[in-house]
């Protein structure tokens, strides 16, 4: 991000996990941006594992290219549920007590190793993909299904 920002002018980084969240509802208030439930035919998931009670589907058991199941929230924005776990900017608190309300990352008082990932991917069950999921990891982790998401400032110039 600061090498995309250095050579664009603009700002680029990875966003907080308000951010993230926002962006994966795209004002909707369901447990994922397409509804109540997801099935292996909308997100790239374990898809040998059911959610609630709908038929077990395809396990591609690698990514697929962005955009692929041609299913953009109401944002434009692809692959919000699965595929890869996504990084967030804050460190990781067990809860949202104390949280900013602006949106930003939350950085203080919380634990500086780990940080948030949402979305889920390719290689774990369907509950994750949930658009409210959280899970912590070490920042030194680099796993085959961790990725990322970067955030363009709009407007904004360096």
């Amino acid at each position: 991000c600061k090498r995309l920002s250095r050579e664009t002018k603009r700002e680029y980084r990875l966003p907080s996990e308000a951010e993230w969240e926002y962006a994966c509802r795209a004002g909707t208030t369901t447990a994922f941006h397409f509804g109540e439930t997801i099935t292996a035919d909308l997100a790239n998931y374990r898809g040998t594992e059911t959610y609630a009670d709908e038929p077990t589907g395809r396990y591609r058991r690698k990514t697929t290219p962005v955009g692929y199941f041609q299913v953009a929230n109401a944002f434009g924005l692809y692959d919000m549920h699965g595929n890869v776990w996504e990084w967030c900017a804050d460190t990781w608190h067990d809860n949202y007590d104390g949280a900013p309300t602006d949106g930003s990352a939350w950085m203080e008082n919380g634990n500086d190793n780990p940080s948030p990932l949402r979305g889920s991917s390719w290689y774990d069950n369907p509950n994750l993909c949930r658009s409210a999921f959280r899970y912590d990891s070490s920042r030194r982790n680099d796993y085959f299904d961790y990725g990322f998401r970067v955030v363009c400032g709009a407007g904004r110039t360096l």
